[in-house]
């Protein structure tokens, strides 16, 4: 009886190492995956920065205005046709 419950006690703890061993493993994986992730997010921040600060230049008043003239040859109105509406 007693050797039987020294193999028994042997049975549970090469489990408990093994489940040590396991969780320490899926640790390290999720730990590499958890860098690539936020390597992604880096890069991704880095491209959102820069599709802002395109965005901000394509919308300058400046800019507008030149394509309005040049592309769809329009001009500024005559002062006698504006019509101001006051509320």
């Amino acid at each position: 009886m007693k050797i039987l419950l020294q193999y028994g006690f042997y049975i549970v703890i090469f489990v408990s190492a093994l489940q040590v061993v396991i969780a320490r493993h899926e640790t390290r994986r999720l730990f590499v995956e958890l860098q690539a992730l936020e390597r992604t997010r880096d890069e991704l921040n880095e491209e959102w920065g820069k599709l802002q600060l395109e965005q901000s230049t394509w919308a300058i008043n400046d800019r507008i205005e030149t394509f309005a003239r040049t592309k769809l040859s329009m001009k500024m109105p005559e002062r006698s046709s504006v019509v101001l509406l006051a509320k």
